[in-house]
């Protein structure tokens, strides 16, 4: 009855089965976030934080200062005086039309923006120091012969590094900006609370965060396209740079265009001398940086002239300070114009 039947048959363990590529490319990311996790992820989170502190910073100091000034507090200036009646932020937009509110709410969009870019001006210098050091840390303290020692091909290792500075450090930082972003919408809505205003149709009415949202995402794969001739040339430089890569990766750029410049070398190609620095010197060195693919020369000219029919190029303005503000600023105008004509400057010479 105990006697062990030799010939029955245990079910065998099924083979381990092959570890799948995908897998092993995913663990090397998470290395390198593991490895980087102060860079990547707290650098941005910590910027935005910042920003959020000081403009809580700026708002309670402009919250003093208008403590002190009273009710009706009268200001003397040349030529006249106008009084402040306090801020009553809900006059601002209670007279605005159509077209203006959407001009104002560019201007809100433009300080998301502005709010977004400290994780972005972070993350610059997060890629470039990282991708300076990818290769040369593992190789300084030996642990790359660690690595070496597991299934693991060279190729998936440097795609791996290039993919956590062209892909992964740039959505966390883009996540860190969309945070920054609403974050400030918040402050900016405690700011028009304190003074009677609703921030539903003072800001997040005529403002588009999430428009602002989805260009910080969108930027994304631009980036990731835009930054491979630095991050290819930084990650060369750490390969074989036996000491000192950061000498290395920004002397040769710069000592190859005062080369080409001294002996104007693109004349033989019919360019100019400023080619080279722009698109072989700066693409090597700055493209890391966010919104660097933002050519100044192409925007056109900017209109900074106003309304047509005004030659001052300014609207007629709602009084929201006090009724006697415009003639106080007409008045001053008015005066400094009779000295001029009394007393015209002197002709130039030559």
């Amino acid at each position: 009855m105990n006697a062990i039947n030799e010939s029955q048959e245990f079910p065998r363990s099924a083979a381990v089965a092959a570890t799948h590529p995908t897998h092993t490319f995913k663990m090397l990311l998470r290395r390198e976030f593991w490895e980087h996790k102060g860079g990547f992820l707290w650098a941005p989170l910590v910027a935005g934080a910042i920003l959020l502190v000081l403009t809580l910073m700026g708002i309670g100091a402009g919250e003093v200062l208008l403590r002190k000034v009273p009710d009706r507090a009268t200001i003397n200036v040349e030529g006249g005086s106008f009084q402040v009646n306090g801020l009553d932020l809900s006059q601002l937009t209670a007279k605005m039309s159509p077209s203006e509110l959407h001009e104002f709410g560019g201007v809100i969009d433009a300080s998301l923006y502005m709010a977004a870019s400290w994780p972005f001006i972070v993350l610059a210098f997060v890629v470039f120091f990282y991708c300076l050091g990818s290769l040369y840390d593992d190789r300084r303290d030996r642990s790359v012969l660690f690595w070496k020692s597991l299934p693991i091909s060279d190729r998936d290792t440097v795609l791996s590094k290039v993919a956590s500075a062209t892909l992964m450090a740039p959505a966390i930082a883009a996540i860190a900006a969309i945070a920054t972003v609403f974050g400030s919408m918040v402050v900016y809505s405690f700011a028009v609370l304190l003074h009677g205003g609703n921030p539903v149709t003072m800001l997040w009415g005529p403002a588009s965060p999430l428009k602002v949202s989805m260009h910080l995402l969108a930027s994304i794969p631009v980036y990731a396209l835009w930054a491979l001739p630095t991050v290819g040339w930084l990650m060369l430089c750490s390969a074989w740079a036996k000491s000192k890569p950061f000498l290395w990766a920004i002397m040769i750029p710069i000592f190859a265009g005062i080369f080409v410049s001294w002996f104007d070398l693109m004349q033989l190609f019919d360019l100019e001398t400023g080619w080279f620095w722009k698109n072989v010197v700066a693409r090597s060195l700055l493209s890391v940086a966010p919104g660097s693919w933002f050519d100044a020369a192409q925007l056109g000219d900017v209109d900074v002239d106003g309304p047509p029919g005004d030659p001052l190029g300014a609207e007629p303005s709602h009084d929201v300070l006090g009724p006697r503000h415009a003639a106080a600023v007409g008045g001053c105008a008015g005066r400094r114009g009779d000295d001029l004509r009394r007393d015209p400057p002197p002709p130039l010479e030559g």
